[in-house]
């Protein structure tokens, strides 16, 4: 009797061990909140008219500002140190060198080159850095066609025959589906990592962020609260779940934006309805800070409806774009990751 009892206990653990996959952290509550909201400091911006639906980025030693309703440039160029405004690039048009439809905007850093996406032309163009600051009627080359089923659409350029980022495969119907992936831009070689999807999520909508100095991308699911962090060779490290998981959609955003800030992973996170019974975006006041394994830290509470936001290593700040009054703004973090 004895022997079947350790039998029985042995087989249990097995099961229990095999079951507990190191790879799945479940976080039952993130009550650490820290209000911020006193520390927000306005970008104050005066000689250039930008519209309501803006990303902000950095690159080089710039903020760009992606109007991607602008009815003239696309792109709007600040000084990120004191704000001050440069120029503006990336003109609206069908012709030649104009840009039809933005879509994502990658640093060359070696080359102090840039590349804007065109979903209207199918299209990567390379914008000089140095021609666009000195000269306001520099248009740009073309550096590559996109696929019409296949593209990418967020993404780090490292170099000319790899990029790693989200890329769009079409699926019919207006459908989708965004799938990690390398991509070679001699080439136009896509190819899509290991692990592509959660087994348990029906329709993929994330946002995205990577870290070459890490070793590490990070997915966070817009209609899920979920995070998925893999390595560069595409292999799952953490799925991170949060307290509302849900295999099914509810009409909810849980989270925004994501970006690596030195050692940390801050994610914008909302978890309300994506819009209001008259049709308003309803945009995240929460940023979610996690180690770089996905451990939860503490929630900065902003009472801003943040758009997007990036993250300005060189002087350690947040930047966001913003549905109020404050159109843009920015958060000196200092230890308020720790």
């Amino acid at each position: 009797m004895n022997k079947i009892l350790c039998f029985v206990l042995m087989v249990a653990s097995c099961y229990s061990c095999s079951s507990n996959s190191t790879t799945e952290k479940y976080h039952n509550k993130r009550d650490n909140i820290v209000n911020v909201h006193d520390q927000i400091k306005e970008i104050v911006i005066e000689d250039v008219l930008i519209g309501y639906y803006s990303w902000p980025m950095i690159i080089d030693n710039y903020i760009f500002i992606i109007d991607y309703r602008t009815a003239n440039e696309f792109i709007h160029i600040f000084n990120k140190n004191d704000f001050k405004y440069v120029t503006s690039t990336a003109f609206k048009g069908q012709g030649p060198g104009e840009i039809a439809n933005i879509g994502y905007v990658a640093e060359d850093k070696m080359n102090r080159k840039f590349y804007v996406s065109d979903h209207g032309k199918n299209r990567i163009f390379t914008y000089d850095m140095d021609s666009v600051i000195s000269d306001p009627a520099y248009l740009p080359i073309e550096k590559m066609i996109m696929g019409d089923q296949v593209f990418p659409t967020d993404y780090v350029y490292i170099n000319d025959t790899l990029s790693i980022g989200v890329t769009i495969q079409r699926l019919g119907n207006g459908n989708f589906n965004p799938i990690v992936a390398k991509f070679n831009m001699k080439t136009g070689e896509i190819s899509p990592m290991s692990y592509t999807i959660h087994p348990d999520v029906k329709k993929k909508r994330i946002c995205f962020a990577i870290s070459l100095e890490h070793g590490i991308y990070v997915e966070t699911y817009v209609p899920h609260d979920l995070m998925t962090i893999c390595g560069l060779d595409g292999k799952l490290k953490y799925n991170i779940y949060g307290t509302e998981w849900d295999t099914e959609t509810h009409g909810i955003n849980y989270y925004g934006s994501v970006a690596f800030c030195n050692n940390r992973i801050v994610a914008l996170y909302s978890g309300e309805k994506s819009i209001t019974k008259d049709r308003k975006a309803i945009f995240s006041t929460k940023f979610i800070v996690f180690d770089l394994e996905g451990n939860y830290l503490k929630t900065l509470e902003t009472n801003c409806p943040i758009i997007r936001f990036c993250y300005d290593k060189d002087n350690d700040r947040l930047i966001m774009s913003i549905d109020n009054e404050m159109q843009f703004a920015y958060l000196d973090v200092g230890n308020l990751l720790d």
